[in-house]
């Protein structure tokens, strides 16, 4: 499939190199990024769907007027967060922050939304402030992943699943509220939701909601039908957090399982530290970093690539859409 030839066109990479790379000359305007978008739709949908990840970069995207205007312009149907599981603020019906996590500290890599039941199929990063330091956004491609993973684990996942478990407190606690998960203060359209996706629930005496979803942990992707990694077993696990974070948590709370997230396989057999330990070292090595730079932007197939944040000094302002 050949692109259309614009004269503004951008420089593009082999489609090998991840991520594809899309470059603008310096300055572009957002109207030609727009344009170019909508005369190419079908282009990048390819690339996409076989690389995972495209960067565009060299447009000025200053604020966040402007990446609603790109996002509202490419016309698809977006997701919101509810049910999300990390600290964002949402801007407009379809642009939040990408994450208020502390700035010290990583954020392992994952599918959005893979332990629920609905996800976004596509993610849209922009960066509007890159930070003083750190604060890429690393990048790893789930069928490259899934090829690292130690075997007996695979077979696990793959014979078991898993069940993601969350303790959401009701509006004073530790962790995310229910309120803020599900962006509604209603209890009964808190359980009809949690209904619809087959998710199990128990309310709790001190307000809050216990939560308890089953994945598979190892899907195909619904276009290509490659087996990929897609869960959120570290993040869900509290060793990633660290043994002394993990010790200051195991004082707040009597088990485990009571932690605002934890994890098992699908039959309640525990995730060991070890196994945990692997993940986060295969995520490691097979993960991408590039630093940002002001006005990137970078669309992601959800089920094909996982993504992170690492520790940053400064301010940074990274916001995001995602689409069904």
């Amino acid at each position: 499939m050949e692109i259309t030839k614009l004269p503004f066109s951008p420089d593009i990479s082999e489609d090998t190199l991840f991520p594809m790379r899309i470059r603008f000359p310096q300055h572009t305007g957002i109207d030609e990024l727009i344009h170019f978008y909508h005369r190419n739709r079908e282009f990048i949908a390819t690339k996409l769907q076989c690389n995972g990840a495209i960067l565009f970069s060299g447009v000025d995207i200053n604020t966040r007027e402007d990446f609603q205007t790109v996002m509202s312009a490419m016309g698809e149907r977006f997701l919101d967060y509810a049910d999300g599981n990390s600290p964002r603020t949402k801007l407009s019906d379809f642009v939040y922050t990408s994450t208020e996590y502390d700035a010290g500290k990583s954020i392992t890599m994952h599918n959005e939304l893979s332990y629920s039941a609905r996800w976004p199929s596509r993610i849209c990063f922009c960066c509007i402030t890159p930070a003083a330091t750190g604060g890429e956004t690393p990048i790893a491609d789930g069928r490259e992943v899934l090829k690292q993973m130690n075997a007996s684990l695979v077979s696990a996942i793959r014979d078991k699943g898993l069940l993601y478990i969350r303790n959401l407190h009701g509006g004073a606690g530790f962790g995310p509220s229910w309120q803020d998960t599900f962006e509604m203060n209603d209890r009964e359209q808190v359980m009809a939701y949690c209904r619809e996706r087959n998710m199990t629930y128990e309310w709790k005496e001190d307000g809050g909601i216990k939560l308890m979803q089953f994945s598979k942990g190892i899907i195909p992707h619904p276009v290509t039908r490659e087996m990929v990694w897609f869960n959120q077993i570290d993040q869900f696990h509290p060793s990633h957090m660290g043994r002394d974070v993990y010790d200051v948590l195991m004082q707040m709370y009597e088990r485990e399982e009571e932690l605002p997230t934890y994890i098992t396989f699908g039959d309640g057999s525990p995730v060991s530290a070890t196994t945990v330990a692997h993940i986060l070292d295969v995520m490691d090595r097979v993960s991408i970093v590039r630093p940002w730079d002001k006005g990137d932007l970078i669309l992601l197939d959800n089920v094909l690539v996982s993504h992170g944040r690492k520790p940053f000094t400064g301010k940074r302002e990274v916001l995001v859409s995602m689409m069904q």
